[in-house]
């Protein structure tokens, strides 16, 4: 019984590394676009890339921080749509819609970030 307490505290510790991640991750999509209109964003080849290359970040840290915690979900309901912009920026890159990032950076990533913010920061 104790080993599997201590299995269970080692998995919501690795949950909790990971969800660190993934607000490191938005923290850093917030510097790339800060000043930035949506057609700046389309114009800059560089921050497209950083942009998509920190989605792919949050969405596998916190992809594992569910494997490891399903609870986590409870936490980032919208985990199933933030996987499936995951799997378009990795396997359908010719085919991702800036303007639909774009959105998903004004209007989705805040309440994430506030959300993650408010269980990993006293």
């Amino acid at each position: 019984m104790i080993a599997n307490a201590n299995r269970l505290e080692q998995m919501q510790r690795k949950a909790l590394k990971w969800l660190v991640d993934a607000l490191q991750a938005i923290r850093a999509i917030d510097t790339f676009t800060s000043g930035q209109s949506l057609a700046t964003f389309r114009d800059n080849e560089l921050v497209q890339a950083g942009v998509e290359r920190k989605f792919e970040v949050m969405a596998a840290a916190l992809m594992a921080a569910h494997a490891a915690d399903p609870a986590v979900v409870e936490l980032v309901p919208e985990l199933p749509r933030i996987t499936s912009t995951r799997n378009r920026i990795i396997h359908d890159y010719d085919s991702v819609d800036h303007a639909i990032l774009w959105d998903a950076i004004l209007n989705e990533l805040p309440s994430l970030k506030a959300r993650l913010e408010s269980r990993l920061e006293p």
